[in-house]
């Protein structure tokens, strides 16, 4: 009986796995291939903030942002300006955090610009902190829209540009935004 040699063997074991692999790919359905690009900023060495505001300044069709804290003036004034210029902009935040004046007065000059906001039912369990535009951006990470978070704040943004990844996040965000029983329309 003439034994494989050790490439032989290798060469066999290569074949299974590229089989198996094959197999998986074919027949599970549920994995998501995706070809995302990633892009991770830290506060407050990258200014995290000022990086997402550059991408609602290029953003063409909508902004939808639900996080907790949203007071920095760089945040409300590229929304406003979204707004103007026709993408359809909107904003899910905590009923809580309207106890702060800061938070307050952002979401009213908001509002005054004709951006809908919504606020949650549950008092202090908005803890989501993402944004997603255009299906083609989505963000998520630790921080709030806040000159603190952007400035002071030990944060991390995560900006992934991929189209799947994106839509999934708007299906998400206009879940709880259609959600009627668990969210309300925020009014000054």
């Amino acid at each position: 009986m003439i034994r494989p040699s050790p490439l032989q063997l290798f060469t066999q074991r290569c074949r299974r796995i590229a089989i198996w692999l094959f197999a998986a790919v074919l027949f599970a359905p549920n994995w998501a291939v995706s070809a995302a690009s990633v892009e991770v900023w830290y506060g407050p060495e990258d200014r995290p903030l000022e990086q997402l505001v550059r991408m609602y300044d290029r953003a063409q069709r909508y902004i939808f942002v639900a996080v907790y804290g949203l007071t920095s003036p760089l945040t409300v004034k590229a929304l406003v300006e979204a707004k103007r210029r026709g993408v359809d902009v909107r904003i899910v935040t905590d009923r809580e955090r309207l106890e702060d004046v800061k938070q307050s007065t952002a979401l009213s000059t908001l509002h005054e610009a004709g951006i809908p906001i919504k606020i949650n039912r549950h008092d202090a369990l908005m803890h989501l902190k993402q944004a997603v535009i255009d299906d083609e951006i989505n963000t998520n990470g630790s921080m709030n829209q806040t000159t603190s978070g952007n400035r002071y704040n030990d944060e991390r943004l995560d900006i992934i540009r991929d189209h799947t990844l994106a839509v999934k996040t708007r299906e998400k965000f206009l879940s709880l935004w259609n959600d009627h029983e668990r969210f309300q329309e925020w009014k000054k």
